[in-house]
């Protein structure tokens, strides 16, 4: 089956981004001066808020990858729905104290995308 090798590398992808994002909304929550050096430049409200999505997005995206390990549709279909909003998220977070780290996790959510997309396509001749 087509795209097997990279459903799997997705599904690590998902674990580590989802790990990550639950580090950084931790951090967040918890007032850490971690995305600003100042603390006042925030994307939403407050850093709490952001902490808050970030977190929850984290946890998705540990759910996913887990469901990706067991060959679940869920865990591709969320897989691709929060690899979405993790992209999303890193481009909202590039204006932040770390840029080129928020592209870096952007590309791997479009690495991760692509690997989701193309899973269990028939073989080219």
């Amino acid at each position: 089956m087509r795209g097997a090798g990279s459903a799997v590398f997705a599904a690590i992808l998902l674990l580590m981004a989802g790990t990550l994002n639950i580090i950084y909304g931790i951090g967040a929550i918890s007032d850490a001066h971690f995305y600003t050096s100042a603390g006042t430049h925030y994307v939403f409200s407050s850093l709490h808020t952001w902490g808050w999505i970030t977190l929850i997005l984290g946890v998705i995206q540990l759910t996913a990858g887990f469901s990706l390990f067991g060959g679940g549709t869920y865990g591709r279909v969320i897989g691709i729905v929060a690899a979405t909003l993790g992209a999303i998220g890193a481009l909202l977070a590039v204006a932040g104290a770390y840029p080129f780290w928020s592209l870096g996790i952007f590309a791997l959510c479009v690495i991760v995308i692509h690997g989701l997309v193309v899973y269990g396509e028939p073989e080219r001749a």
